[in-house]
């Protein structure tokens, strides 16, 4: 990425954030964290992605409250950035603690289950002999 477009979502990051919680008073918006920043190559959008912290009613309620102050945050960036064109902002969603909680659920699945595996093998025994595998005959040949 263009270290120009790094500096310029990193802005809009940090303006964001300071936004929402410092001037935005809607009583709608929740706990909301700015996860991360993306702009386009040409500096004319920006997604912005962010948690919620809360029930799914809550996620719903802060996204609203984000739609109608995005004017109010864009002029801020605006004056924030000093650019002739702002860039228009897009508020998303980030799945990301989600999807990580369901990592995590899927690990602890395949260690119980890797449990299990290991607890029925600790008293088993070989189905043959303990080394299934042929052995290269030994001369005797002594010279």
């Amino acid at each position: 990425m263009n270290p120009r477009v790094r500096r310029i979502a990193d802005r809009i990051q940090v303006t964001v954030a300071e936004m929402l919680e410092r001037r935005i008073k809607d009583p709608r918006l929740g706990f909301v964290t700015v996860t991360d920043v993306r702009v386009s190559g040409d500096t004319q959008h920006a997604s912005v992605f962010y948690t919620v912290y809360g029930e799914e009613e809550q996620v719903t309620a802060s996204a609203a409250a984000l739609e109608s102050a995005k004017g109010l945050i864009r002029s801020e960036v605006g004056k924030q950035l000093g650019m002739r064109h702002v860039p228009t902002l897009e508020f998303i969603r980030d799945a990301l603690p989600g999807d990580a909680r369901h990592i995590e659920d899927l690990l602890a699945q395949a260690a119980e289950s890797d449990a299990a595996v290991a607890a029925s093998a600790a008293g088993a025994q070989y189905a043959g002999d303990a080394d299934p595998y042929r052995q290269p005959a030994e001369d005797d040949d002594s010279e």
